[in-house]
């Protein structure tokens, strides 16, 4: 099952067990969906890939990572919470994400495959991690131990 079809299930269940916050954080993502299916249409493609809701997902992932630490620093107990839930809905939909370790041992083979030796190859180890990885690897790790490998 498509990603896509999945959010409309949930959302219908959603809708149905009259769970407020659930249906929120899904019209949310259908509503990223839509504006990402008008920006394909002046581009002459019409369908939203799996791809391109991974893409979708990730971005509301990281925004919704961003307002909880913004919330933290501003004592808004209240706003984090909301915001851990809707990021937790949100991660339900991704490929599962590899470990910490998992992630290491990945720029790891890249960095050996690519015989990258300086920040200046950075970009080209992680253009193949988003390659051959897509979803399943959270970008931001990657940076920072790439970052830490190719000093």
């Amino acid at each position: 099952m498509e990603i896509v079809d999945k959010i409309d299930k949930s959302l219908t269940d959603a809708l149905k067990n009259k769970d407020q916050d659930r249906t929120l954080t899904l019209r949310s993502i259908i509503s990223q969906k839509k504006q990402k299916e008008i920006e394909k249409r002046t581009q002459d493609k019409k369908n939203i890939t799996d791809e391109d809701m991974i893409l979708i997902l990730n971005k509301m992932v990281k925004q919704r990572r961003e307002s909880i630490e913004l919330y933290k620093q501003g004592g808004r107990q209240d706003l984090v919470d909301k915001e851990t839930k809707e990021l937790k809905i949100i991660q339900e939909y991704l490929p599962e994400q590899l470990s910490e370790e998992e992630i290491k041992k990945i720029c790891e083979q890249a960095i050996n495959n690519l015989k990258a030796s300086s920040l200046k190859d950075m970009g080209k180890v992680m253009g193949i991690i988003k390659s051959k990885y897509k979803g399943s690897v959270d970008l931001s790790i990657a940076g920072k131990i790439l970052k830490d490998k190719l000093k």
